[in-house]
């Protein structure tokens, strides 16, 4: 069974992340990994601190000579911000101490005034530094080892950029892998060039008066194998899955598996995607992708459809978000980390991820193998069984 664990603090000095249950014989190189969380960096809107993120990456275990070993993979990311400040030296020492700057105006929309009740803590850092959406770059991490397992079953996963505060795409031609490249090349990753001239305005706008702007990305999964997860326990469910990934990326308050919220408001005649029988390709089709790719609980093998809607970020350049000091109780304004005017661009990235570490791990448990081989037969021989 696939599954990952990450560990470190945002201004500590490395995340790690170990990927276990991946099949031997995947070949994966630093360079791959890196390239992918580059594309976390991407995105007009974001601050200061993605221009000296290097993400400088170890592998230290589980791969040699380019290769999975079917043992655990482990990765480390340095923090090269650590390194070069002693401030994050003596604020984020494991070593016995404690800090002189302690945060205590607490920041409304954050994980700190609950977090630090929740654990008895009296510094909003012992909160934030794990909360902080850098442990994404893990997660993208380990996606890049994932969606090149996909790889080897046909399956491609990207997202793309919808919406952007109040401007919405109203393209409806979708990208393929194909033209991955291109969305990246946007500078809000968008698909729709009307619509990415109005995201950018909108941007603009937002970062003249100190404030931040939140969005919707969808992502789109290309050759996912018919079945994948199960409609006989409510924890089996595919789209179940899909939801509590995605809504475990930080600021994400929303999910929707194909045109969830718009087919709610429609009569049942015109809600659901017709089946017909493609004589041609001997296999059953969906007419649409109103359901996105799952049915029951399971995968299609239609497009899988999953969008994520962001919140604006909580952290302001012009701090004016009304909180209290948890020593004094006196009121104040809320504390100003580093922070971005939108991170939308980023958050797509870090969906792919989600979604692409869902469906390995669905592929994982239906298909089996120790090796990379038996896993890819034993894909093939059960697309083959349906024909």
């Amino acid at each position: 069974m696939l599954r990952y664990l990450t560990a470190g603090e945002s201004h500590g000095q490395a995340l790690v992340v170990i990927v276990e249950g991946l099949p031997a014989g995947l070949q994966i190189t630093v360079e791959e990994i890196q390239a992918e969380m580059a594309r976390r960096r991407l995105g007009y809107g974001r601050g200061p601190r993605q221009k000296f993120e290097q993400d400088e990456l170890t592998l230290l275990g589980g791969v040699r000579h380019g290769r999975t070993l079917g043992s655990p993979v482990a990765i480390e990311i340095k923090n090269s911000e650590w390194f070069r400040s002693d401030k994050w030296h003596e604020e984020m020492s494991p070593a016995p101490g404690m800090t002189t700057q302690p945060l205590t105006q607490v920041r409304p929309g954050h994980a700190d005034l609950v977090g630090m009740q929740k654990y008895g803590f009296t510094d909003a850092r012992d909160v934030l530094e794990r909360a902080s959406a850098r442990e994404t770059a893990a997660r993208v991490a380990a996606g890049a080892v994932v969606k090149k397992l996909l790889a080897e079953l046909g399956v491609s996963i990207l997202s793309h950029v919808i919406q952007m505060g109040a401007a919405r795409s109203k393209a409806v031609e979708r990208p393929t892998i194909a033209d991955l490249a291109r969305v990246d090349e946007s500078p809000v990753r968008c698909f729709d060039g009307a619509a990415e001239a109005a995201m950018i305005e909108e941007i603009k706008a937002a970062a003249k008066d100190g404030d931040s702007l939140g969005g919707v990305v969808e992502v789109l999964g290309y050759g996912i194998p018919i079945g994948l997860g199960s409609h006989v326990h409510w924890d089996r469910k595919i789209d179940a899955a899909l939801a509590q990934a995605i809504m475990s990326i930080q600021a994400v308050k929303g999910v929707e598996i194909g045109d969830g919220f718009e087919v709610a408001g429609r009569r049942g005649s015109a809600a659901h995607d017709a089946i017909h029988w493609d004589d041609e390709a001997r296999e059953y089709r969906r007419e649409s992708s109103l359901a996105g790719g799952t049915e029951g609980g399971m995968t299609t093998g239609e497009l899988l459809v999953v969008r994520a809607a962001m919140k604006p970020l909580a952290t302001l350049n012009q701090p004016t978000l009304k909180t209290v000091d948890v020593i004094t109780k006196e009121s104040t304004v809320s504390f100003k980390e580093r922070t971005d005017v939108t991170a939308v661009p980023a958050m797509g990235v870090v969906a792919e991820t989600m979604v692409a570490l869902v469906v390995a791990a669905e592929a994982q448990r239906k298909f089996g193998g120790d090796s990379l081989s038996e896993f890819v037969r034993n894909a093939e021989s059960f697309r083959s069984s349906l024909g």
